[in-house]
């Protein structure tokens, strides 16, 4: 396992495994981790927050990287986008009990995939000052107008480098490629939900259905539907308890 900043708490098991998306950190799951009676364990993914960059990046390296965390006595994974795939990349590991991906873009034109690669490429962009470095990490993540800037969810995503600030999140991380999540499912020998906010513009439902037809629409919610209404997605999490 890499070098990796992780979270946890509660007792109790299953073991909740919570992945966070591309750009954000552990503590977008702090109100969803208070919604859970028992243990939990979020870390940053590899090249985000406080963890350590890969030397290259795949879902299955980012996968492999944060495998140790699942509790061969039993886990049940909670990934949001970039980390729900990550979550489908662990379901055959033994302990895992069932994978919940929320907000996944499952479908991905090839100008998006180019664009991603794109992103990957740059450098990453450095500031005077940590505020700057703030409202780039929350608009990297999506989480502008979620979170203050002065949060948790805001000051753990950004890092100072010689008197300048950046986000954390290592721009090569976009480099990943097209999850390719219907071989995933098919792949996947533990049940698999998939779900999304009723307004998120990542993915949409009936993409969701076309792939398995119990997808769940959560109503009223975007892209972070974990982070705007974490009691919502807890009641999805209390189904496989």
């Amino acid at each position: 396992m890499s070098e990796l900043r992780v979270r946890q708490g509660g007792n109790g098991g299953p073991v909740v495994l919570l992945l966070h998306g591309l750009g954000a950190t552990a503590e977008v799951w702090d109100g969803l981790a208070a919604q859970l009676p028992g243990e939990w364990v979020a870390p940053d993914l590899p090249g985000h927050g406080g963890s350590a960059p890969l030397p290259a990046y795949t879902f299955a390296a980012v996968a492999d990287s944060v495998a140790d965390l699942v509790d061969p006595e039993g886990t049940l994974i909670v990934g949001h986008s970039f980390g729900g795939v990550v979550g489908l990349h662990l379901a055959a590991r033994p302990g895992v009990r069932a994978v919940i991906g929320l907000g996944i873009k499952v479908a991905w034109t090839d100008e998006e995939l180019a664009r991603a690669a794109a992103l990957a490429a740059r450098e990453p962009a450095r500031f005077d000052t940590r505020a700057e470095a703030v409202e780039r990490h929350l608009r990297l993540s999506g989480l502008t107008g979620l979170a203050g800037p002065d949060s948790a969810m805001a000051t753990a995503g950004v890092v100072e480098e010689d008197g300048r600030f950046r986000p954390a999140l290592d721009p090569r991380a976009f480099g990943v490629g097209d999850p390719a999540v219907a071989d995933l499912l098919a792949a996947a020998p533990v049940p698999v939900l998939l779900a999304r906010g009723e307004h998120d513009a990542m993915v949409g439902a009936d993409q969701l259905r076309a792939l398995t037809p119990d997808a769940v629409d959560l109503p009223g919610l975007g892209h972070n539907a974990h982070v705007e209404d974490p009691r919502a997605v807890a009641a999805l999490v209390e189904g496989y308890r």
